[in-house]
């Protein structure tokens, strides 16, 4: 077996955060001649902040610096324009202008927004009137559930048990089973979030979690998929007219996979929240839903030394489908994936997500609005095509050397997607069909 090189998680996250030392040698000048309105910051600039960066960027949170104030601020004004302009920051990664675009909890800033940063850097970064600063807003603490903001407190948590994380060594796997308190009768979910403890997010790489169903004699078998976790992720959301079930009185199988970061994490616990719809909930027409892992390639690659491979893979269905979510996941050589699919009635293959520029620290769960998740009739295909980079251009590639094979570890490579399929008949998606229709039509 290989071993692959130890990269220290704070040297990596420097790599996902940051661009390269010379950014911060570049000077904030501002051009005398410039015509355009002033732009200032506490008029026009920490609104966006606020909205957009300040929750990770702020003492105690995730960000490498805190950008609550201007005195903060401006230090970084020539870097904020750097990375806002090169859409890394703020951290979704999603291509503009290529397949669908209308996501639920999409973080990216919009144009207007981005030209209005690099218009107050480009005029000097400037103050402005301290009576524009927007008021303040509450941010929420360090650890709480992300999308309580949305449904309020989870319904039931699940939590792992315990397990200690060693400041140094290598790639750490716990596996517990527990049990679930809370569910009775079987129900739908209405959302669910996987959420490392506030030290733990920096040693939890991926968090999978598995149904185990208890059996009338008492006996315990293997369900169906829970849920996933990677570093970044925010959650799923089941849209209304599909049931990711929930099942009575059942058990969680964990497999969380730990990587330390130079520091010791004592009893580390992972925490599953699950927000539930109503028992009564039963509208009138109720699909199930299932997350799945669909991969590019059925046996394994080995990327060469500074080198570079394409992969790709294909899956059809035997009935009707729509796609919910899309989520590519990789380590440290994955660079794009594609999303597309092939409707065998019209013959036409169509691309639904772009990510060109993905990152390892972010692993992005992109949810479709309802009205837009592409429908799929009996016989499609859904087409993954993924890029990986071995080479010295790929800035989180911790050695070019080796050759990099498929396999578990954080020095491996993975190949696949983790999506969101909510599994039609034929009646259900001609009703589908017929309703956008009539939206396009203004009917």
């Amino acid at each position: 077996m290989r071993r692959p090189p130890t990269v220290p998680i704070e040297r990596f996250l420097a790599r996902v955060a940051l661009p390269t030392a010379a950014v911060f040698l570049t000077s904030v000048s501002a051009s005398a001649t410039d015509p355009d309105p002033v732009v200032t910051f506490a008029k026009d600039v920490a609104p966006i902040l606020q909205q957009s960066c300040q929750v990770c960027h702020q003492v105690g949170s995730i960000g490498p610096m805190s950008l609550m104030t201007y005195e903060e601020v401006r230090p970084w004004a020539d870097l904020i324009k750097v990375q806002v302009e090169s859409r890394n920051m703020p951290p979704y990664h999603y291509d503009v202008g290529v397949g669908i675009q209308q996501l639920k909890h999409d973080a990216r800033l919009s144009e207007d927004e981005i030209r209005t940063i690099t218009a107050w850097v480009d005029q000097g970064a400037p103050m402005g009137n301290a009576a524009d600063l927007p008021g303040p807003i509450e941010f929420p603490k360090a650890g709480v559930f992300r999308l309580a903001e949305e449904y309020g407190e989870p319904d039931v948590i699940v939590r792992s048990t315990p397990y200690s994380v060693p400041a140094n060594g290598q790639d750490l796997w716990w596996q517990p089973t527990v049990e679930v308190q809370g569910i009775p009768t079987d129900r739908c979910i209405r959302a669910i979030e996987t959420k490392p403890s506030v030290k733990g997010r920096a040693v939890a790489h991926h968090a999978n979690s598995t149904w185990r169903l208890r059996g009338e004699d008492g006996g315990m078998t293997a369900g169906g998929r829970l849920s996933e976790y990677a570093l970044g992720k925010l959650g799923e959301i089941v849209p209304p007219d599909a049931c990711r079930i929930a099942p009575a009185n059942a058990q969680v199988s964990w497999d969380i996979h730990y990587y330390p970061a130079g520091e010791e994490v004592i009893d580390d616990q992972v925490e599953i929240g699950i927000w539930l719809y109503p028992e009564d909930f039963k509208p009138e027409t109720l699909y199930q839903q299932t997350l799945a892992l669909y991969g590019l390639q059925g046996g394994d690659f080995d990327i060469p030394p500074h080198g570079k491979l394409m992969t790709q893979g294909f899956h059809s269905f035997d009935h009707p489908v729509r796609i919910d979510s899309f989520q590519p996941h990789g380590h440290l050589r994955l660079t794009s994936m594609s999303l597309e699919t092939f409707d065998p009635r019209a013959g036409r293959r169509e691309m639904v997500s772009m990510v060109s520029h993905w990152n390892p620290g972010w692993h992005l769960s992109h949810i479709y609005e309802d009205d837009v998740a592409p429908l799929l009739p009996a016989g499609g295909v859904i087409i993954l095509t993924g890029w990986y980079d071995n080479s010295e251009a790929n800035r989180f590639s911790p050695d070019p050397d080796p050759w990099v094979g498929t396999g578990n570890r954080t020095g491996d490579e993975m190949s696949h997607a983790w999506i969101a399929i909510t599994h039609l008949d034929e009646a259900g998606y001609q009703r589908l069909l017929a309703g956008r229709q009539a939206k396009r039509n203004g009917d």
